[in-house]
């Protein structure tokens, strides 16, 4: 019971906090339904005015990158911390000669700034438990909505904002930059263009050594991600191994997770490196932390199609998101990338020179943007800028996102889900069709980039 209700505290009573101070009522999530949002199109904006929440680390570098994609605007900024404010404006100004609204002072400033009318598009990037009241109040304001990841703490949470998108027919996507990556997109390419053949398979992982932000809690991630690592026994970040897989298998275009199981190994890690790291005496060291080591979910598809999920950012292991997908024609890995064909020896070892299978599947996006990407430092390797750009070009042209709010719940819930397993002793947990049928009715063939 003790374990449940820390749970509870951090997944349930945060962020049922941060709805009562946004005013929000607390309906029973799924209820409040709208028209299907898979396809929508919004109308064709020439400008996209963007108001920013959150401007420390992740989000500055979001509102510099934002800066540099032609034909957005960054109107209005949101943060708690002043002097990160004062920074984020002071760049928009060198930029764009233009000074920023600025909101500060108290928890809920950002409620100006969403109601503000030179407001089209908002993007949130502030510490998790605050995504979805954020994400609820612009959408309410009449916004488009870009939340970073993840999108939601709780099965609950992902249903309001399925059904906040549909009610207000606007966009309600999770900035998910790793399906924006080149080799990501190019393995979208080689899945669609039937190289692997039918896929039966795939693997993801955020594996990286996050050990490092215990060093720092003054500020920053450090100042609260941690805190979750001692709540939380679950893959806690599954979005960024998950997404790309699930569009490499048309997950909510023909196919949708059904169920998983998930086991976590010990929490070690964080621990013995507080001890190794802190004296004896420094807060750190009383820190209960029970996020494991390694988490491993498998879940399973509508279509029979698995999937292993992995998580661990606290032990040495190399940074990697796995990134396999195989089929009965081939597989695809990466880290580094690799294919094995049947048509080219498969089987006998992996193919490492991809250069006449990326000649013939590297994305458009990339072909055109690269140059772009690489000038304006584009942000994990460019994904970032290719992300943005494209969904302001999405925007201006009034047509589909490549990805949407059914996406952002199904992908999100997984830390909700991967945690119930565990506390129950691996028994499966069932991922809820927050597209409530819609995925069997898109043809995968009229997916977007």
């Amino acid at each position: 019971m003790v374990d449940v209700t820390r749970r509870e505290l951090l997944g349930g009573v945060v962020a049922s906090t941060a709805l009562a101070a946004s005013g929000l009522p607390q309906a029973v999530a799924g209820q409040n339904r709208g028209r299907n949002v898979m396809a929508l199109a919004a109308p064709k904006l020439d400008t996209v005015r963007f108001g920013i929440i959150g401007v420390g680390m992740r989000g500055y570098e979001l509102l510099r990158l934002t800066l540099a994609v032609e034909g957005a605007r960054v109107n209005a900024l949101c943060d708690v911390r002043a002097a990160s404010l004062d920074k984020a404006a002071a760049l928009v100004f060198e930029k764009t000669a233009q000074r920023p609204a600025l909101y500060t002072g108290r928890d809920t400033a950002y409620k100006e700034l969403v109601a503000r009318e030179d407001i089209d598009a908002v993007i949130i990037a502030t510490p998790w438990q605050w995504h979805v009241p954020m994400a609820l109040d612009a959408l309410a304001a009449g916004k488009h909505t870009f939340v970073e990841v993840p999108a939601a703490l709780t099965v609950e949470d992902a249903w309001r904002l399925v059904d906040a998108s549909e009610k207000h027919q606007l966009h309600c996507m999770m900035l998910e930059n790793c399906c924006y990556g080149r080799s990501e997109l190019m393995l979208l390419n080689m899945t669609r263009a039937g190289l692997l053949g039918d896929l039966v398979h795939g693997e993801g992982a955020y594996i990286h050594d996050l050990r490092w932000i215990l060093d720092d809690t003054d500020q920053g991630e450090g100042s609260w991600r941690p805190q979750w690592y001692t709540q939380r026994r679950a893959n806690a970040y599954p979005t960024h191994g998950l997404g790309p897989l699930a569009r490499c298998m048309d997950i909510h275009r023909g196919d949708r997770l059904d169920f998983l199981v998930s086991v976590s190994s010990p929490a070690r890690g964080f621990a013995a490196y507080t001890k190794r790291q802190f004296p004896s005496d420094d807060s750190r060291n009383r820190m209960n932390f029970v996020l494991g080591d390694m988490n491993s979910s498998v879940i399973q598809t509508a279509m029979g199609r698995t999937i292993l999920l992995q998580h661990d950012v606290c032990t040495p292991r190399p940074y990697s998101r796995i990134n396999m997908v195989q089929g009965i024609k081939g597989v695809f890995a990466g880290y580094p990338d690799r294919l094995s064909l049947d048509d080219h020896g498969g089987g006998e070892e992996w193919i490492t020179d991809l250069g006449p299978w990326k000649d013939q599947h590297d994305s458009d996006l990339w072909r055109t943007l690269d140059q772009s990407a690489q000038q304006q430092g584009g942000g994990h390797g460019g994904m970032d800028y290719v992300m943005l750009w494209r969904l302001v070009e999405c925007l201006r042209k009034g047509q589909p996102l490549d990805m949407n709010v059914y996406d952002a719940a199904a992908w999100s819930v997984i830390f909700d889900l991967s945690e119930r397993s565990v506390r129950a002793r691996s028994r499966p947990q069932d991922v809820p069709d927050f597209t409530r049928g819609q995925w069997k009715a898109i043809d995968p063939s009229r997916a977007t980039a």
